[in-house]
């Protein structure tokens, strides 16, 4: 088992979707991972053409259904090690609970399912079959991101009292989807993407980066779900105050109508003893702000314990020992999707062996961290309702 590559399948993909080739590109990234097999359309048909023209072999199938079928009749090196869930939002929940159930780890992305009765069925189906299962929360896997939450949750900023965790965009300034474009079409549409359209898309990122980074919960929501493109059934443009549950104030946003912005997702987290700025468009570094210092600029590899702020017995033997190139050849999105993956192929692999595997969201997030985000996403939809009236959050 050691010895071989991990077999992973596809399910979405084809047809010009997108996010698959990051997550492919990954896959591979570090030769003990290898894509082998695909449902890569909902019609049987296309489905067997594009896995047929897809870049390298791989065996297509006409359905997930029949793919996670198959596996019981294959040679043991031969079947899936994990799947890749990469369709649209409303073909989450199915795929993956049929995996779990047929006893296949699960790496699906965000935001988990369509709304939280999936995701409350989801957590129970991985709890009972104890299971591997991640969610794609992409910048989680930035070197950078890691180092951030290691100088937040040691404490290094003191206690945290203000986060801004924000998403912006521009490519919904108009009204795209009218065009028929592929990607603009189904985020648009509540019966595919669910009840929120930028707030599901991109606002879960910002959740997602503020947990993981601070280790804070989201107790209570004063949201405004907004539509500035006329005619748009889902919110295009999301704000969110939020309580924590150490008693900071935090703000969540995401907008896919500013104009000139690309992938601008940053967090700014200020504590009684400083300040920690970063950026994922530019992720190879971070920014400290103390009182009456200069600023600090953090790189990627280039940290040093005992620098006068970094303590002198700083565990960073994690980040520092991790298989990655040197400093100052800059790593990128590619390689937060393959940080992602090795972490969870590591779980896979231990799961497999009969030993004790963590999924617990401190590689990549887990099947409850899904779960906050469809509870966050529900809470945000009935505070709006009510016109930003504080709401309390549920409890998994």
């Amino acid at each position: 088992m050691a010895n071989r590559p991990l077999n992973v399948g596809l399910i979405g993909g084809g047809k010009g979707a997108f996010i698959v080739h990051p997550h492919q590109r990954a896959i591979h990234f570090d030769g003990t991972r290898r894509v082998t097999a695909g449902a890569l359309f909902p019609d049987p048909k296309i489905a067997l053409e594009e896995a047929a023209n897809w870049p390298y072999p791989i065996k297509g199938y006409e359905s997930y259904t029949a793919m996670i079928e198959d596996q019981k009749n294959l040679p043991a090196n031969e079947r899936l090690d994990y799947v890749l869930i990469v369709t649209p939002n409303h073909v989450h929940f199915d795929p993956a609970m049929k995996a779990i159930r047929a006893g296949i780890p699960v790496f699906c992305e965000k935001p988990l399912c369509l709304n939280l009765q999936e995701a409350n069925a989801l957590v129970k189906a991985v709890r009972r079959a104890n299971i591997p299962f991640g969610v794609a929360h992409t910048y989680l896997g930035h070197w950078t991101t890691r180092l951030s939450r290691y100088i937040v949750r040691k404490g290094l900023l003191g206690t945290v009292r203000w986060v801004d965790s924000y998403y912006l965009q521009g490519w919904l300034a108009t009204k795209l989807e009218a065009t028929g474009q592929q990607q603009a079409t189904w985020r648009t549409n509540p019966k595919l993407a669910g009840g929120s359209g930028c707030g599901g898309d991109i606002g879960t990122h910002a959740l997602m980066q503020l947990r993981y980074v601070t280790g804070l919960d989201v107790t209570h929501v004063s949201a405004q779900l907004e539509r500035f493109v006329e005619g748009r059934p889902l919110d295009d443009h999301f704000t969110i105050y939020c309580q924590l549950n150490n008693g900071a104030k935090a703000l969540v946003r995401a907008s896919q109508i500013c104009i000139g912005y690309k992938n601008d997702l940053g967090i700014q987290i200020a504590g009684t003893k400083g300040t920690l700025r970063w950026r994922q468009e530019e992720p190879e570094q971070l920014t400290i702000h103390l009182a009456n210092q200069p600023d600090r600029v953090y790189w990627r590899g280039a940290i040093t314990a005992g620098d006068g702020f970094l303590p002198k017995d700083a565990r960073l033997d994690a980040l520092l020992t991790e298989p990655t190139i040197p400093s100052g050849h800059p790593e990128a999105f590619h390689d937060a999707f393959a940080r992602l993956h090795r972490f969870f192929e590591a779980d896979v692999r231990k799961w497999k062996a009969g030993k004790k595997f963590t999924s617990d969201g401190s590689n990549y997030a887990s099947i409850e961290d899904g779960w906050v985000g469809m509870a966050f996403l529900a809470t945000c939809l009935k505070s709006s309702a009510k016109k930003g009236a504080w709401t309390a959050m549920p409890k998994l």
